[in-house]
């Protein structure tokens, strides 16, 4: 899916968490490029003042933790790593997102009667 799309608010908020852990489990990484790769994947950018409260509350809960490492000629970053929390957090959103993506397809594709049509 091309990152042309602009995909609807309600969107991008029920699934910006699960696709912020998947990013994560590759391993640590920082903010900027955790946007550039959502983007890359076909969500289009993910602004800043979204990305980074959500960072903060994987912190605060514990699915992540955090390491300024220095920059290559600039300030340093902010890395993000899934804790084992994170892990299983992104293990159990991952089913339970097949789980509804599957029902609402199920839904999508009913037809009904010709007269409900």
């Amino acid at each position: 899916m091309s990152s042309e799309h602009e995909w609807p608010g309600e969107w991008m908020r029920g699934v910006l968490e699960l696709c912020v852990l998947r990013v994560l489990a590759d391993g640590p990484t920082y903010g900027y490029e955790i946007s550039a790769r959502l983007a890359a994947g076909g969500l289009g950018p993910v602004k800043g003042g979204t990305l980074y409260p959500l960072l903060k509350r994987f912190e605060q809960s514990g699915r992540v933790e955090i390491e300024w490492r220095p920059g290559e000629g600039g300030p340093g970053r902010k890395y993000y790593a899934l804790t084992s929390q994170g892990h299983a957090a992104l293990d159990d959103l991952t089913q339970r997102w097949r789980a509804f993506t599957l029902t609402t397809h199920q839904i999508l594709d009913e037809t009904g009667p010709e007269e409900d049509r």
